[in-house]
């Protein structure tokens, strides 16, 4: 769910980043089933290894099935070589309302017609797709630092860190925001070991995210999320090759970069043993969930219909340009605040809700984590046409909840939890800071608490409040390389790197020069107890209270609603 950053951060703001262009050498890296060529970036000091594929292409038969490893022991000779030229970016799919969403929080509420509502466009035509688009898309990048490529094979190896984009499971690829050059200067620096930087695509829209009862009769739910766990099994396969230690591997994802990370962290209910990486950090991690078997069942229906097919078999056998646009009609037409794909509970990956998952004990307990907040959440994702009552449960929680009028919860949701009382008693003053309050909550906040709670004193958590707060307001500085304005506090953005580099190198984002990041639990707290968060804002980073330790996230995280 980062489309404001994609759209509203990159174009408005305009994050700088190194290119990876400039090279005078080249080096090889035998993978089995091709020999791969990677560039010497002079300026970063580091090896780039682009575009690597790390599955088969999900193409013809192995469309919407579990991704395809090669089998390394039918490879042609000699090996093909790939020097990482074929720029890949999965298809995309952009909601309409996100326009809607960027008018009137540039412009202001004044810029839309309240009173009109919202009514999704009827789309017709594939519209303009990005450069490298194809279904052929399962590739990952590389970035190893100079030192530690060349001393491969000499020790245990250095760590790694594995990024997992956002988009709203829609939209994004793997160097969207960024090519990682920032986060490997700062794990260089201050005589630091180095990390080597891994960055993935996976399917997304209706290629990754279809599901239901009549689909999974020969279809397999949450391609996307199996797309990552393969590249995570692939790492453990192949990173020592570049000079990576397989058990020092920390994934980390912002949106549904961060949703996609809870889902690998509670992955079968923790039944299948240790997760394919040891450390994880989780931004902002959002998805919404999907309740009952209706919604997915009329999504594959509906998608039957729009790409006039009667099964999937007939599907398979599709044009790119005609699924396609199939996923640019389905997702363009979702509802205020939807996106129309989303990781299910499918019995297998998922067997339940990460938040129940979490608060039953069924995930890898073994893990560390780091773990953030932004303040303002989900007002980019929150419908501002909820003048009345009536129009608030419609385009709110039937949107976000829609199984909530089957289980008796909308009353509980709206009278209870965030009542209609505008007083200043509660945290908002109107309909659509109310609004606001829900989904910032129940959709990405209060993700952030179950993740507190399960983890306890191996968990370091962040609240990012440099105003406004938006969701995906942390991503430049995350991916900081030099100033820009999109990052208000240059000494911020070098300091949170410092802590994220310095966790994927020791398990602690403490050092040197530092403010001090106590752990979660860090005063032995347990159960429901709220524990110690970093405030990170413009001008100070300091530990406070868990806001999000409230009776609201703890009723969330039990999924009443599903």
């Amino acid at each position: 769910m980062a489309f404001y950053v994609a759209v509203l951060s990159l174009l408005i703001w305009g994050i700088n980043y190194v290119a990876l262009a400039g090279n005078c050498s080249t080096a090889r890296v035998d993978l089995g089933y091709e020999i791969h060529e990677g560039s010497y970036n002079a300026t970063g000091q580091f090896y780039n290894f682009s575009n690597i594929p790390y599955a088969q292409p999900p193409l013809g038969d192995l469309r919407f099935q579990a991704p395809v490893p090669f089998d390394e022991g039918n490879t042609t000779t000699p090996k093909p070589v790939n020097n990482g030229s074929r720029f890949s970016v999965c298809p995309q799919g952009t909601p309409a309302w996100t326009a809607v969403a960027t008018k009137w929080l540039t412009e202001g509420i004044g810029a839309i017609n309240q009173s009109a509502g919202y009514q999704p466009p009827n789309i017709t035509t594939l519209p303009p797709v990005q450069y490298g688009t194809s279904e052929d898309c399962l590739v990952l990048d590389i970035l190893s630092p100079k030192s530690i490529f060349e001393s491969r094979g000499t020790g245990s190896g250095a760590p790694v860190l594995v990024w997992i984009h956002g988009g709203g499971y829609t939209l994004g690829w793997k160097t969207l925001y960024g090519s990682g050059a920032g986060l490997v200067r700062a794990s260089e620096s201050n005589g630091k070991e180095g990390v080597i930087y891994l960055a993935l695509n996976y399917r997304l829209g209706l290629f990754g995210f279809l599901s239901g009862p009549t689909f999974q009769i020969n279809g397999t739910a949450n391609a996307g999320l199996l797309d990552q766990r393969l590249a995570l099994e692939w790492i453990q396969q192949n990173i020592a090759k570049f000079g990576g230690d397989p058990n020092r591997v920390t994934v980390m994802g912002e949106s549904a970069g961060g949703g996609s990370t809870i889902h690998q962290i509670t992955a079968y209910g923790g039944l299948r043993g240790p997760a394919p990486f040891q450390q994880a950090i989780i931004q902002s991690g959002a998805f919404l969930p999907v309740p009952t078997n209706k919604r997915k069942e009329d999504l594959f229906q509906r998608f039957l219909t729009t790409a006039n097919v009667s099964t999937l078999q007939e599907a398979r056998k599709l044009s790119s340009y005609k699924l396609q646009l199939t996923n640019a009609i389905m997702v363009g037409e979702a509802a205020y605040g939807d996106f129309t794909f989303n990781p299910v509970v499918d019995g297998s990956f998922a067997p339940a809700l990460p938040g129940p998952l979490l608060l039953d004990g069924q995930y890898d307990k073994s893990l560390k984590v780091v773990i953030g907040h932004n303040i303002n959440e989900g007002i980019f994702f929150t419908s501002p046409f909820v003048p009345t009552e009536a129009t608030f449960d419609q385009n709110v929680i039937l949107v976000s909840f829609p199984n909530t009028n089957a289980s008796n919860t909308l009353n509980y949701i709206t009278q209870v939890l965030y009542p209609p009382i505008f007083n200043g008693t509660y945290n908002y003053t109107n309909q659509i800071a109310r609004a606001a309050d829900i989904v910032g909550e129940a959709l990405f906040a209060c993700n952030a608490n179950y993740l507190d709670r399960a983890f306890g004193d191996r968990a370091w958590s962040y609240q990012f409040s440099v105003p406004p707060s938006l969701h995906g307001d942390d991503v430049p500085y995350t991916f900081y390389q030099s100033p820009n304005a999109a990052v208000l506090n240059d000494t911020l953005a070098i300091d949170m790197q410092e802590y994220f580099t310095n966790f994927a190198i020791t398990g602690d984002p403490n050092g040197v020069g530092l403010p001090d990041f106590p752990t979660y639990w860090s005063d032995g707290q347990s159960g429901y107890t709220g524990g110690k968060v970093l405030d990170l804002n413009v001008s100070s980073i300091e530990v406070i209270p868990d806001v999000l330790a409230n009776p609201r996230c703890y009723w969330w995280q039990k999924a009443l609603y599903f």
